[in-house]
């Protein structure tokens, strides 16, 4: 079987299964390893116009708390473990808040997330995120998605109430290669969190950051995983090393390793939004071949570093592409 034929099965279909070959006997996850790159983009990017169309959807990101987390992931800038200077300051005022995301809706972007640093938010500043959460639902038409780390399942349901459909969690690598990259939570620790999300009636959004050393296999095996798990959207994140981390002299990711990727994830995951994130910059014009190999939404904003791009420019860039963005 070529890749090729797979996207038909896909198409018509077909899953692929963790541990188990093709139907003619082709191993997985090897065809994907093997294929010529042009040949795999193209055809995952023809599962991609026939199983989710050309509209894209566009996100953006504000960091409500910034800096002094708990937790040793060994990649991040705001890991009190890691010294890095990042700026640290407290949650934002929902005020705040409430403006950048009337501004992203201005501008048109579809979905907009509180992002936070730490173990997980609570107390006073989760009641503030709530608080914008409830004016953004009220005053806007954007999605509303929360991520906050790992919350209680009362508190799954005060985001709900407060107008958040959607929750993300990054698994971040496969199962085996999470504890080299974390180690004061769990990779199940993540799983359940996602679960939890899900039983109060949020979608979710889980993927993961590639290029921390992990193998293709560990890669290959993230993506069955969020496609057990049945997840919504699939933000994939290439590492960007940053001075000061565990990772910092990592090699950086080649645009073809990334795309490869994204591929992959097309064909594991086929009804997924494959969400371009950190990263893309790598690839030519904001990772336009990106959205050309499988991908179907993105990471976007005029405050953001790493895209290297504003959302007008993405907004073109995707037009130009044959997306529409007017969803």
């Amino acid at each position: 079987m070529n890749i090729s034929e797979l996207a038909d099965n896909i198409i018509n279909g077909y899953r692929i299964m963790r541990d188990t070959d093709l139907p003619d006997g082709t191993k997985v996850p090897q065809i994907f390893f093997d294929s010529e790159l042009s040949q795999l983009c193209e055809a995952a990017d023809r599962i991609r116009q026939s199983l989710k169309g050309n509209n894209v959807g566009l996100c953006s990101i504000i960091n409500g708390k910034s800096g002094k987390c708990s937790e040793n992931c060994r990649y991040c800038a705001q890991s009190a473990h890691n010294k890095t200077g990042v700026k640290e300051y407290p949650f934002l005022d929902p005020d705040v808040i409430i403006k950048e995301g009337k501004y992203n809706a201005s501008k048109g972007v579809h979905r907009f997330a509180i992002v936070t640093a730490g173990r997980a938010l609570t107390g006073d500043d989760f009641e503030k995120a709530l608080t914008a959460y409830r004016t953004l639902h009220n005053e806007t038409n954007l999605g509303l998605c929360a991520s906050m780390g790992l919350l209680t399942d009362e508190q799954f349901a005060q985001l709900k109430d407060s107008g958040v459909t959607r929750y993300h969690c990054n698994i971040e690598t496969s199962k085996r290669n999470f504890p080299n990259i974390c180690t004061t939570h769990t990779y199940e620790d993540k799983i359940k969190r996602l679960k939890q999300a899900r039983s109060h009636g949020l979608s979710i959004c889980s993927g993961g950051i590639i290029g921390m050393g992990e193998t293709w296999e560990d890669r290959f095996d993230m993506a069955v995983s969020l496609a057990e798990l049945g997840v919504d959207s699939i933000p994939l994140n290439a590492l960007t090393p940053i001075p000061g981390t565990p990772l910092e002299h990592q090699e950086q990711l080649s645009a073809d390793d990334i795309l490869r990727t994204v591929a992959m994830f097309r064909f594991v995951a086929p009804t997924a939004d494959v969400r371009m994130a950190a990263g893309r910059c790598i690839i030519d014009n904001a990772g336009a071949a990106a959205f050309l190999s499988g991908a179907n939404s993105a990471i976007t904003g005029d405050m953001l570093t790493t895209t290297g791009s504003t959302i007008d420019t993405d907004m073109a860039m995707l037009k130009d592409n044959g997306f529409d963005v007017n969803v």
